[in-house]
């Protein structure tokens, strides 16, 4: 009998096997907590983190609203980073969470901000 988040985690390993970030097109991971939600663009090739962003930020806990919206801001604030960094392509990584809700907020605000995948 599998609990909910061993069931997760064979979902995000089945999903790691296909998604890899390289240096031309990271790697944007999402990760949701109860609370918040981060993301990350990561290069898997040299295993660094390039951008970051969450819903712990200041800027981003500054404004008040529900979780989607601030999933929405928080894409918004990576794919910000992301592309005065240079990066303007990226290979989406959910997790293994759905993509509904505030994973698709903080991909729809990436892609408002100027990210394509």
């Amino acid at each position: 009998m599998n609990s909910k988040a061993s069931a997760r985690q064979k979902i995000r390993y089945r999903i790691r096997k296909r998604v890899s970030g390289v240096s031309a097109k990271p790697r944007l991971s999402v990760f949701r907590s109860n609370t918040d939600i981060y993301a990350q663009i990561i290069n898997d090739e040299t295993g660094t983190t390039i951008a970051s962003a969450s819903s712990k930020d200041k800027d981003i806990k500054a404004q008040k609203g529900t979780k989607s919206e601030t999933s929405k801001l928080v894409g918004t604030a990576v794919a910000r980073k992301a592309v005065e960094l240079g990066v303007s392509a990226v290979v989406f990584d959910r997790g293994g969470y759905i993509y509904h809700g505030r994973v698709k907020a903080l991909a729809d605000g990436a892609r408002e901000a100027g990210l394509q995948f």
